[in-house]
């Protein structure tokens, strides 16, 4: 890739993998904040506000000469008004996936994007219908490494494909970046540098 046209404020390989599928040039400048859930927040308020302080938070850190448009993003599966975070222990993910089992579930993707003339975001909401686990699929499942630094217990992309019975609304959201959004919020920004122009 040539000059990144943009810093994303993530460590995540599925949002770098979704950027290079509409040809977003970026580089990975990943932030650390407090994710915690203030009391009686609301699931969009959640990941919008998280979004927005990982794109504040890189922003800061940059000296003027490093100044490009910072991309972040948050996201989070709720269920009936509930945020479900990331499971840190097989019991966790017991629980967690448990509960998601034979119901569908929310998941939302804040996407924010701060620059030198100001600053958006956008949400997306999607729901997820798993089918019915057994005890034995789950401990599996948590024992193949995935779903310890997944929002809800489980990767869309990955091995728990197979629970889900129905989806509605943006994969690439679900994935943790929805294309149709951050695409929204990018073009203004970067015009027709925006795509990688093929050799």
């Amino acid at each position: 890739m040539g000059e990144p046209h943009i810093l994303l404020a993530s460590a995540s390989p599925r949002r770098r993998e979704l950027l290079r599928q509409i040809g977003i040039e970026h580089a990975v400048r990943p932030v650390d904040i407090d994710e915690s859930a203030r009391p009686g927040e609301a699931p969009p308020a959640y990941v919008l506000r998280l979004a927005e302080s990982k794109a504040a938070a890189l922003w800061r850190q940059l000296g003027p000469h490093e100044r490009r448009p910072v991309l972040a993003a948050d996201t989070t599966v709720a269920l009936e008004g509930e945020i479900f975070g990331k499971p840190g222990s097989l019991d966790e993910a017991r629980t967690m996936l448990g509960r998601l089992s034979g119901r569908t579930h929310e998941v939302l993707t804040a996407v924010a994007v701060l620059h030198e003339r100001g600053s958006a975001a956008r949400l997306s909401c999607s729901t997820v219908t798993f089918r019915s686990l057994t005890p034995a699929e789950i401990d599996w499942y948590w024992h193949t490494g995935e779903p310890a630094d997944k929002a809800g217990g489980y990767a869309v992309q990955g091995r728990a494909a197979a629970f889900i019975s129905h989806i509605s609304g943006s994969y690439s959201g679900i994935m943790g970046l929805p294309l149709f959004e951050t695409w929204e919020l990018l073009a203004p920004v970067l015009g027709p540098t925006a795509v990688e122009r093929e050799a």
